[in-house]
């Protein structure tokens, strides 16, 4: 009876080893997750299947202005061209770094190694059209690495005709989500061949001007055109080039010209642009240019700021 009790102690203790090595191999096992290797940002549009998040190592002068726990804020005066006439409203672009989910593609809450560092861009126009106002929102999420495309880019548009919304999420193609109130615009789901998206190129220029696409390229233009001239989702024919500190695109095809000048010197602000389009056909046809002048810069964290005492930074930004 002695013996066997003993038998059956051993029994226990080499069962609870051998589950205890099990799980070891089980834990280790689900440390070798694939991930998806993205296009660089000026590499051509062929899909690759595996995505590899890779470490970047900034600036100490990056660190310094960009993870200070502020967004910048910067504001301008806009003169947007809509229905053949100027009218007069206030642009603003809001950068803050944020960490965001591979994933599900939203901000994250938490820290976690799966994390991704970005510069998020916020540009937002404000225009009223005779008696209705227009707003005009832009998202864009751009790896600091700047070594990929943005990761998600997402568009929204209000007016008292009704509002329109398109969101970009680049997996193994750019996933394409756009939602309309306009007939044959309505609700649509589709997938692009990756290219370069002209919304992200409001982020790159900020973290390095030097690395902005130059010469014949294929381009995405901003989703704030597209929705505005009905123009179809997808890659057109487009020539940039960096002329100090102003970089330019143009897309013959849709005979449209985006000129950007920016701070020669970091951290690279935008001190105006000029959107210059077609207006019109045939003889009555006129080119028409969209301009905004910034105003003001400020940093701070604007999420904190939610009083009705902080309305003062309005007047600060000059946006009241």
């Amino acid at each position: 009876m002695e013996i066997l009790n003993k038998l059956k102690t051993v029994l226990k203790i080499d069962i609870l080893i051998w589950l205890i090595v099990g799980l070891v191999l089980s834990l280790a096992s689900c440390q070798n997750k694939s991930v998806s290797i993205d296009l660089a940002i000026n590499s051509d549009t062929t899909t690759i299947e595996q995505e590899v998040i890779e470490k970047h190592e900034t600036s100490s002068e990056f660190k310094t202005y960009w993870y200070a726990g502020e967004a910048e804020i910067s504001s301008y005066k806009l003169e947007q061209w809509r229905y053949g006439e100027m009218r007069e409203g206030t642009a603003v672009l809001v950068y803050v770094t944020e960490d965001f989910l591979p994933d599900v593609q939203v901000k994250a809450n938490y820290q976690n190694a799966n994390n991704i560092p970005v510069l998020k861009l916020n540009a937002i126009k404000k225009f009223n059209t005779g008696v209705y106002p227009y707003s005009i929102m832009q998202s864009t999420f751009y790896p600091v690495s700047n070594n990929k495309h943005a990761l998600k880019v997402s568009s929204s548009m209000q007016e008292w005709c009704g509002h329109v919304y398109a969101q970009l999420n680049n997996r193994k193609q750019f996933e394409i989500n756009s939602h309309s109130y306009f007939e044959g615009e309505a609700d649509k789901t589709f997938k692009l061949d990756k290219a370069i998206l002209e919304n992200e190129l409001w982020v790159k220029l900020r973290i390095d001007p030097k690395s902005l696409p130059t010469g014949d390229l294929k381009m995405i233009p901003s989703f704030e055109y597209l929705r505005l001239k009905h123009k179809t989702i997808k890659t057109y024919e487009a020539s940039a080039s960096l002329t100090g500190n102003t970089y330019s695109i143009s897309y013959s095809e849709l005979k449209r010209t985006l000129l950007i000048t920016f701070n020669p010197e970091f951290p690279f602000d935008i001190l105006n642009w000029e959107e210059s389009f077609e207006s019109g056909f045939g003889p009555n046809a006129k080119v028409l240019t969209t301009k905004a002048i910034k105003l003001k810069t400020i940093k701070s964290p604007y999420w904190q700021k939610n009083s009705n005492k902080d309305e003062m930074l309005r007047q600060t930004l000059k946006l009241d």
